[in-house]
């Protein structure tokens, strides 16, 4: 993670939208296929590939701002959700919602992440909560996915919280979420991964366990939302089923550490929501890198916990908060993220044979593009060989 195979005065050549040659400029500029192309000079800025945001909430009806207000003034986050806010409020407003707003909202803050450089994002359900609600903002997914250049990768997070109609019995919304929700999803093909948010005061392993099953039964990679409030077993529950990420892992242990660390499952981290929470307790990020996991960083773009759609603010964070360095944040905000989408083989790196998903920041090191925290350095986006966002200098 700590070596970026920095290439310094580099040149891509692009053909298709895919990679076909990268390399020092002169070299790349002599090729014979490169003398008729169209030619991009970014004067000297850093050009690294385009984000990969591989946990985003990116559909919602609108934001939770007084609740922000709220734990400014002294309400814990559990306190909220327990008095029918968080992500039941979400549920509520997202039911009534048509799919034009929803959709509208979303594209908005899509053309947010393209500005900043993301040019892959995960987009979950999860604020519908009833077989209705998510399939709409699935179908509204997809409807996103086929009308603007970003890439989507779409989750099934039926269980992301129990609905308030079915507090008092939530094994009987496990079985809804088994029975209805998630052959709903597959089989019209509107997911290709299923989440669980297994944490205290939410779904138990156990629960988590069957629903997890259930999507892999239906062809649905399994993710999880792992001990962000309390230690459950949930990261050893990912590491069980060889989940392809195990996300938030702010309460793990050692014995979490070695076991991911001996897995294939990414370690997704998120302090975008320690930040917004403002919780000072953040994933043990250090013990992750140095003992061999994978891991990878995401925003958790959400109305209630992480409202950016900043990679650059997480690498910030990351630095800052997690002790990365700022090559092991970029890695892990690329090439890692990219893994943990079953998508590594062709985004989140500049090599030949990849789609040519790159950003380009304006500073003179890469170093600078976390050291600015706050600041959005990001003047050209492009996926695949499509300028997406620009605002480079003529």
């Amino acid at each position: 993670m700590a070596d970026l195979g920095i290439i310094a005065d580099g040149a891509l050549l692009v053909s298709g939208g895919w990679i076909s040659a990268v390399g020092p400029r002169r070299k790349i500029e002599s090729l014979s296929e490169a003398r008729g192309a169209q030619k991009h000079d970014l004067g000297g800025r850093v050009v690294l590939p385009g984000f990969v945001d591989s946990h985003t909430h990116l559909v919602y009806p609108e934001s939770r701002a007084a609740e922000y207000e709220q734990r400014i003034q002294g309400a814990t986050y559990e306190q909220i959700a327990r008095e029918g806010g968080g992500i039941l409020s979400s549920a509520q407003r997202l039911r009534r919602a048509t799919p034009t707003k929803l959709k509208s909202r979303a594209l908005a803050h899509l053309r947010q992440f393209a500005a900043h450089g993301t040019t892959t994002v995960e987009a979950k359900s999860g604020y519908g909560l009833n077989p209705a609600s998510e399939t709409k903002i699935l179908e509204v997914i997809g409807e996103l996915r086929a009308e603007q250049p970003i890439e989507i990768v779409s989750t099934f997070l039926g269980a992301h919280f129990v609905p308030a109609e079915f507090r008092k019995r939530p094994d009987a919304y496990v079985d809804l979420v088994i029975e209805q929700m998630i052959p709903q999803a597959a089989e019209a093909g509107l997911a290709e991964f299923c989440d669980v948010y297994c944490d205290r005061g939410a779904f138990s392993v156990a629960q988590a366990r069957r629903i997890l099953r259930a999507g892999m039964a239906m062809g649905l990679a399994p993710r999880i939302h792992a001990e962000q409030l309390a230690r459950t077993g949930a990261t050893q529950l990912a590491v069980e089923l060889q989940a392809a990420s195990a996300d938030h892992l702010e309460m793990i242990n050692r014995q979490d550490v070695r076991a991911l660390a001996g897995s294939r499952v990414a370690a997704t981290l998120l302090p975008g929501c320690c930040f917004h929470l403002g919780l000072t307790h953040f994933a043990p990020a250090r013990a992750l890198i140095d003992a061999g996991a994978i891991v990878a960083l995401a925003t958790d773009f959400n109305p209630g916990t992480s409202p950016t759609p900043s990679m650059q603010m997480i690498l910030s964070l990351a630095c800052t908060q997690l002790r990365f360095t700022p090559a092991e944040a970029i890695a892990a905000a690329t090439i890692n993220s990219a893994y943990s989408l079953q998508r590594a083989g062709r985004i989140g790196s500049l090599e030949v044979g990849k789609y040519a998903d790159f950003a380009a920041f304006d500073v003179a090191d890469h170093r600078e593009i976390p050291y600015y925290f706050g600041v959005n350095h990001c003047v050209l986006t492009v996926k695949r060989g499509r300028i997406i966002h620009s605002r480079v200098p003529n």
